[in-house]
């Protein structure tokens, strides 16, 4: 257990405001655990680079003149979901155990002393889960709540209030990296892995310092990433949606001859371009829903990298 190497990996996309105090806790946190001999002297913080625009990779290269610290710069911004699957894919040559983590200090660094004891129990990944959403804004709460009903209804498994803050062993690791997709979504991919896991509930605090790199536009991405790499429901519901119109063209269909038996013509043109416009909209949906997964597939073919390195610090 002593020799054991903890890598905690943090992507980063400008923040440079956070990360100073980020920094500390964290190197605080892997000392306590030296200290009591639960990782070794080789265990380390591995800060990924994403592209900042700010002094971020500044700030990295001096932390990476410690041996507790180490950075990858990344070539351009690749997202967040590539961001951390960099960082996984260089720790797992030397660590045995990876958390990840985001620079924000929202997630609990110190729920990561209770998963290295799930992960001693023989838990290969462990699941930081957030307590309550208290600290988030209404809209926050809703739409976050909403997303996970979502999920579920499409058939994504996902665990319920959990993001990105996890441990996985160096064979879960290994397991992932067998995933070659580029529309990453790990939330979804690493419940699939089957190992045996645990959760740990922490409560969530605000940001530290600096803004959200993860804006409503980005999360919405992130939703498309999820169904599409997982589920095939909404090409489903397409027939289901055009069996609906069949029954509603039929009823109209009846209305119409019962009208006309009636001696009641049909008046203007407002219902027919009613009908016109609705029906266009749900087919342009439809068409945009089946453009999603022809769009996946063609990002899939080409095979192109999920990341470039410019630079690896150690």
């Amino acid at each position: 257990m002593k020799n054991r190497t903890l890598a905690i990996i943090v992507p980063c996309f400008n923040e440079e405001e956070v990360l100073p105090l980020t920094h500390q806790r964290l190197l605080d946190l892997l000392n306590s655990l030296r200290d009591d001999a639960r990782v070794g002297e080789e265990s380390y913080i591995l800060y990924v680079d994403d592209g900042s625009t700010d002094g971020t990779w500044h700030l990295i290269t001096g932390y990476c003149l410690d041996k507790s610290a180490r950075g990858i710069k990344l070539t351009g911004n690749s997202g967040h979901q590539h961001a951390l699957m960099a960082g996984l894919e260089s720790a797992r040559e030397e660590a045995d155990v990876m958390i990840t983590i985001d620079a924000d200090l929202q997630d609990d660094v110190n729920a990561i002393v209770e998963m290295m004891s799930r992960y001693d129990e023989g838990c290969d990944i462990v699941y930081g889960v957030r307590r309550n959403r208290s600290s988030d804004s209404l809209f926050k709460r809703s739409s976050a709540q909403l997303f996970y009903r979502f999920m579920k209804a499409m058939g994504v498994k996902t665990i319920y209030n959990h993001a990105d803050f996890r441990l996985m062993s160096r064979r879960a690791v290994d397991a992932l990296c067998r995933y070659e997709e580029r529309n990453l979504f790990l939330r979804g991919l690493v419940p699939q892995l089957g190992y045996r896991s645990a959760t740990v509930l922490y409560d969530r605090h605000e940001r530290a310092a600096g803004s959200s790199a993860y804006p409503l536009g980005s999360m919405l991405s992130l939703a498309v990433d999820g169904v599409t790499s997982f589920s095939v429901k909404p090409l489903r519901l397409i027939f289901y949606l055009g069996a609906l119109f069949l029954l509603i063209s039929l009823g109209i269909l009846v209305y119409v001859i019962v009208a006309l038996c009636n001696g009641r013509g049909v008046q203007g043109w407002a219902s027919i371009m009613l009908s016109i416009w609705f029906v266009g909209g749900c087919l342009l949906i439809c068409l945009s829903i089946i453009a999603a997964y022809i769009g996946r597939i063609y990002t899939e073919g080409k095979h192109r990298p999920r990341y470039h390195i410019e630079k690896y610090l150690k």
